[in-house]
This record gives C-alpha cells, sequence and structure tokens, in this order.
C-alpha cells in the first residue's frame, strides 16, 4: 500500500512566492485527504503562521542550508513519503542528493521558479561557470521537474541542455478561496477611500528584479497630466534608493512605501490600475491575484511569465521592459479605459489552487 505522506521541502518561510505557492499546495492536499510534511532548514519567515494545523513542520534547525542534508537523508529513511516535493536550486539539489544517499523508493520531484539564466548572471565567481553542467547531471536524477512557465522550461532546457521532453509545466497554484474573501476587507490607508484620486498599485519585494524605478519614473510622467497616486507594497534592500528617488523627482506627496502587508488583497481589489514592473520574473503571482480581483493590469513583457498569463496582452497591457515612456502612456490608457473585471476574474479561474493541484495529483498518483 503506498503511503499517505507528502512532504515539501523549502529553506525558509521567508515572504516570497515559493513559500506562499507551497502552503497552498500543502492546504489543498490535505483537503484531499493526504498528510503533509512541510522540512525546512530554518523555522523562520512571515508565513509560519499560515501554516495549517494539520501540516507537521520539521524544523531541521540548520545555519546553512547544506547542513540539511544529513537530517534530510535521515528522514527520507525513517519516513519513507510517497513523494518528497523541492523548490528553488539549492534546496532542488540537496533533495536529490538525499533521494540517492537514503536509497529509498521515495519519487523526487524538484520545481523550478525562476529564470535559470538569470540566477547564473549573478553568480561573479568562474567556478560557477560549472553549474549548467553539474545542474543538467544532478537534475537528471529527478523523477519529475517541474517549470512554473513556459518561458523557464525553455531557458531551463536552454542553459542546461535539459531536454524540454524531461521538464514538465505547471503553473502556480495562485488562487485560492480566501482571496476572494480577503480582497473584501477594509484597508486603512487614506487613499483608497471610494470616490478619491486614482490609485496605481505595485506589489512585490524592494529589489533589482522588481525594477520599482522604471515605475515610479513612468508615475512621474502620468503624474504630470493626471491627477493619481502611487502605491507600492513590499520590503527590501531598495528601499532607501527609492525613496531617494521619489524625493529626486518630487514626489514625496504622491508616492507611498507602506511596506509588507498581510493582505495585499484588499488594496488590489480597490487599486485602479495595478503595475508589474519587473526586469525578470518565473512566473508573476501578483498578476493573477490582481486578475482575481478584477483590476486592469499593466505588465512588462519579461521573461517568462507575464506574456503568457495575460495571453499575449488579452487580459492585460503590455510593455517593453525598462521603458518608463511606454509604461505610462500604457498605464493612462488603463485608467482611462480598464479591462472588464468579469473577464479578469474569469481569466484568474485558469490559475486556481484546485485545478493546479489536480496536475501535481497526477504526478503523486502514477
Amino acid at each position: 500500500m503506498k503511503s499517505n505522506l507528502i512532504t515539501i521541502f523549502i529553506p525558509t518561510l521567508r515572504g516570497g512566492g515559493v513559500q506562499r505557492m507551497m502552503l497552498n499546495l500543502a492546504k489543498n492536499l490535505i483537503g484531499r485527504g493526504f498528510e503533509v510534511d512541510l522540512l525546512v532548514s530554518r523555522a523562520e519567515g512571515p508565513y509560519l503562521s499560515e501554516i495549517p494545523s494539520q501540516v507537521r513542520m520539521v524544523n531541521f534547525k540548520s545555519a546553512r542550508l547544506i547542513a540539511s542534508l544529513p537530517k534530510l537523508v535521515s528522514y527520507l529513511k525513517r519516513y519513507q513519503p510517497r513523494v518528497l516535493f523541492s523548490a528553488m536550486n539549492s534546496p532542488n539539489l540537496l533533495a536529490l542528493w538525499a533521494g540517492r544517499l537514503s536509497r529509498t523508493n521515495t519519487p523526487i520531484i524538484i520545481s523550478v521558479r525562476n529564470q535559470f539564466s538569470r540566477e547564473l548572471h549573478n553568480y561573479q565567481k568562474p567556478r560557477y561557470r560549472l553549474i549548467p553542467t553539474l545542474t543538467k547531471y544532478f537534475y537528471s536524477w529527478a523523477d519529475e521537474i517541474i517549470a512554473i512557465s513556459q518561458g523557464v522550461a525553455l531557458d531551463l532546457a536552454d542553459i542546461t541542455g535539459l531536454s524540454l521532453d524531461r521538464i514538465r509545466v505547471i503553473y502556480n497554484p495562485v488562487v485560492v478561496p480566501e482571496l476572494w474573501q480577503k480582497g473584501q476587507e477594509s484597508v486603512t490607508h487614506p487613499w483608497f477611500v471610494s470616490g478619491e484620486v486614482p490609485v496605481i498599485l505595485g506589489v512585490g519585494r524592494l529589489t533589482k528584479q522588481k525594477d520599482f524605478p522604471t515605475l515610479i519614473r513612468a508615475f512621474a510622467q502620468v503624474r504630470q497630466v493626471s491627477s493619481v497616486r502611487l502605491v507600492i507594497l513590499g520590503e527590501g534592500e531598495e528601499r532607501a534608493s527609492l525613496e531617494a528617488l521619489i524625493k529626486d523627482l518630487g514626489l514625496d506627496d504622491d508616492v507611498c512605501l507602506p511596506g509588507f502587508m498581510n493582505n495585499p488583497y484588499a488594496y488590489m481589489n480597490k487599486a485602479n490600475v495595478f503595475v508589474l514592473s519587473s526586469a525578470w520574473e518565473g512566473f508573476g503571482n501578483v498578476l493573477v491575484e490582481a486578475m482575481a480581483c478584477g483590476t486592469t493590469i499593466v505588465s512588462t513583457n519579461c521573461p517568462s511569465g507575464p506574456r503568457e498569463i495575460l495571453a499575449e496582452g488579452k487580459y492585460g497591457r503590455l510593455v517593453p521592459v525598462g521603458d518608463y515612456v511606454s509604461l505610462a502612456k500604457a498605464i493612462l490608457q488603463s485608467l482611462e479605459n480598464p479591462f472588464d473585471p468579469t473577464i479578469l476574474r474569469s481569466r484568474a479561474e485558469e490559475f486556481t489552487v484546485e485545478k493546479i493541484a489536480e496536475r501535481y495529483l497526477q504526478l503523486i498518483e502514477n
């Protein structure tokens, strides 16, 4: 008889799309009658409070990710789960090594969550040039390789030489039942009071990847011809430079950076336009979340998720990466001619946790 235990391995529960998507999947699997263990190298991060009571969290208490390897091997030997899911490159490698070292029959299913080429670009030292070759070798051990978009799959195959036939595309399980409920909650920020000046919203970590300077510069152009405000939810290392740019452009009274919010959906639901200005994405969960709230979207046509989510521009306006002039024009068009919220919500239903979990269930039951 097959084990009823599903195991998920991620480094921490620090705020990020990967952690949230894995928790969404865990909740759904519990509802389908599975037992779920969540393994973390360190039990830290804002999503700790969102772990369902039915999920057993196993904290390896490892100062470094690599130190989790022997503990992961011991876990696999002891519990032999029906399947082990892992996410992100380093945890994927650890999961594959642990699978080999444990000598168990547990299938190891890894998922690639971002542009592999972009991650390599951030590695400066010469020895990191071996990473594509090593990744191809070790990833070949996986029972299944999941990419969260067609673009991520193509990028992974191109960089590593892995066959596209080995990579299965499964979109993120973004839309959960509570998303719509949370979207109806009130927002205390005065700019979102009904009848006030229109609000443009951005959501994401304040990092280079999200390219919020382009959004701020685009907003400065919009502000010259229209009464409008900008709110960016999120926290990160770029805060100081973003605040300096806002000041330099004289936008202090019209741009707000409130920080990380546990419920961004209430803000999405009340914003006039949602903007994703990223230089790159693996998928772009926030686009689906904004669509589920019925909010008109403008996004950069960055690699690799937005074009797929927005169906080549059918469900939102796409602009070139880093082009604040085009972004400003698209924002103005969206303020004047918003998309039909009913059509957007219907598109978002393609990314419900129920539909995506069915794809994962096919892997579990094989």
